[in-house]
């Protein structure tokens, strides 16, 4: 503590004529004369000024380098130039003494440290030290910390009890790569870093706990977004036991509600319950299973009015329509937002406009003209309407019109509410479908989820019906989490994965434990692991999921703070059994 009797944002008015003893880092120094200036000090609390007052003092500041750390004594006295924008504007620190702590031995920062936001993103990363000084940063570090610490509390409140599984476990098929490492005592086998904690928490359930959770920390070798963090990521993981979706649903409208509106940029009120969409109904409406339901606009079916109509796009495809008013765009900013789209879908956007008079005008009109009757009476287009259309296979168009939809409400302020949180649940996944690359039947989400059902639907019904007790949760376009009610039964589940080609022998050889402990006896259970980086990142109103992260990766998945991931010595490789084989370079 270096004998400090306050922080940097504690002294007011009230502590005039007391001494004191200050610590900080030296931010700047605005220099009036030879002997006089105003020198800031700042911690983690806040900043106060202090005057300096003597040349002898003035030449002691002036031998130091802006960030380094030092300590000042001196007597509180009130400002003359008092000011709101800070929490100590009313005093100031007339100094009898300014100690150096701690030396910054660079005369030049990579960055100013209150403008590190403005810097390259590598820059802020590499030193990521100094880019959490910036007091603008540190709060979103700060804010996290208040959200988990509520998350918890919460949970607990709810009487769950938080339970921490192991980091080194097996390589399991969770949908993504695994982390692995390599044991050095079982030479050629390998741990993994877990992707979810699913068996683990499964497995409390078997062993009778009846409610867990945790702050989990998860491991997926993924690339990176805006709002994907690769590497590692954390949840707030939960199971219950003796519970079913509506269960789940209750606690998490129970938990998460109440810290949206306490620590969220938008303050409305969350409507509730949370709207819920069947998947089928979501990919209809919306054009995707994660809506942004802040934007009132729906996608149409147009298929039946415009696959006929000669545009050969059109032809024996699925075509699918959003139709919006206000949006007076120009020809060059309706280019811009089909070639915006196509790069977001992959899919082509066409256009056209209901203008004043009635008449279809513009894009591909003319080939809607002999039936502008239905498409306005199918659509339900009113004069000065804008229509963009999307013609594929179903799941193409379906996509395409989705991101059309929403950069279309990002477009038009009128059809999109800025100022709030707005949550579904997404519901009746389906249970299996055709994998893209494969072409072969795959589980749709978790294979671990119960089937609507049970074994008779497993017996009886087309695989790509089945739907799946599976779910969900989306805030404002962006998906917190997925859940399920779990397969608890050995028998239903040996059913489930022999539809995927895995047979009883597989199914214990890759689920040892979870089969075993079922075959003892498991209450039915559910549960969901809202993601908290997604969580936090919607609170705090940011764009990128590495604001909030306290020492995140970049894009490339590198840590250039450390310089991870880095190659290691021959000798630590052949403890653990490796030998590094580098790709021929073509």
């Amino acid at each position: 503590m270096q004998g400090r009797t306050h922080t940097c944002g504690e002294l007011r008015l009230s502590d005039a004529g007391a001494r004191v003893t200050l610590a900080g880092w030296y931010d700047n120094l605005r220099k009036v004369s030879k002997n006089l200036g105003f020198l800031i000090l700042r911690d983690f609390y806040g900043v106060t000024q202090v005057v300096i007052e003597t040349e002898e003092m003035m030449a002691q500041v002036e031998e130091l380098n802006y960030e380094s750390t030092i300590s000042v004594s001196g007597t509180v006295r009130e400002r003359s130039n008092k000011t709101d924008t800070i929490a100590t504007g009313e005093i100031e620190v007339v100094p009898t003494k300014i100690e150096l702590l701690g030396r910054c031995r660079y005369n030049e920062l990579p960055f100013q440290i209150s403008r590190s936001k403005e810097a390259d993103e590598n820059t802020r990363l590499k030193y990521r030290y100094l880019d959490l000084r910036n007091p603008a940063v540190k709060e979103r570090i700060i804010l996290r910390s208040k959200i988990v610490s509520e998350l918890r509390a919460s949970m607990m409140a709810h009487d769950f009890m938080e339970i921490t599984t192991p980091i080194l476990t097996c390589s399991s098929p969770e949908g993504a790569r695994d982390y692995l490492v390599p044991s050095r005592n079982h030479p050629g086998k390998f741990y993994a870093l877990p992707q979810a904690p699913q068996q683990f928490k499964q497995l409390l359930m078997a062993s009778g706990f009846d409610r867990y959770f945790q702050i989990a920390p998860c491991f997926r070798d993924e690339d990176a977004r805006a709002d994907r963090s690769p590497g590692e990521f954390y949840q707030l993981d939960m199971e219950m036991a003796f519970a079913s979706q509506d269960d789940v649903f209750q606690i998490l409208e129970d938990v998460l509600p109440p810290i949206f509106s306490k620590y969220g940029i938008y303050h409305g009120d969350i409507p509730m319950p949370f709207q819920r969409l069947s998947y089928t109904d979501a990919l209809e409406k919306y054009g995707t299973d994660k809506p942004d339901l802040r934007i009132d606009l729906i996608v149409q079916d147009a298929t039946d009015c415009m696959a006929d109509c000669g545009f050969a796009p059109f032809d024996g495809q699925t075509v699918k329509a959003v139709a919006v008013s206000g949006f007076d765009g120009t020809r060059k900013a309706i280019d811009k937002l089909c070639a915006d789209v196509e790069v977001q879908s992959g899919g082509k956007v066409y256009w056209f406009r209901l203008d004043e008079t009635g008449q279809l005008v513009g894009g591909i009109s003319k080939f809607l003209t002999e039936r502008r009757d239905r498409v306005v009476e199918a659509l339900g287009l009113k004069p000065g309407d804008f229509v963009g259309v999307a013609a594929d296979k179903k799941q193409k168009a379906q996509k395409t019109a989705g991101v059309l939809r929403k950069m279309l409400g990002d477009l038009c302020p009128a059809h999109k509410k800025d100022d709030c949180y707005m949550f579904c649940w997404i519901v009746d996944f389906p249970m299996y479908e055709i994998g893209e690359e494969s072409g072969e039947l795959e589980f749709c989400h978790n294979p671990f989820s119960m089937p609507q059902g049970g074994a008779k639907a497993l017996d009886e019904q087309d695989p790509l019906s089945i739907l799946a007790y599976q779910f969900d949760l989306v805030c404002n376009g962006v998906e917190l989490s997925s859940g399920a009610v779990r397969n608890h039964d050995p028998e239903i589940m040996i059913k489930a994965f022999k539809l995927v080609g895995l047979g009883e022998e597989d199914v214990k050889a890759k689920f040892p434990a979870m089969y075993n402990a079922f075959c003892y006896g498991a209450p039915p259970h559910a549960g969901i692991a809202p993601g908290v980086d997604r969580m936090v990142m919607l609170i705090a109103g940011e764009e990128s999921i590495r604001e909030i992260i306290p020492f995140p990766m970049n894009k490339n998945a590198q840590d250039v703070m450390m310089g991870a991931p880095t190659e290691v010595e021959p000798r630590q490789l052949e403890d653990v059994h490796i030998r590094v084989v580098m790709p021929e370079r073509s």
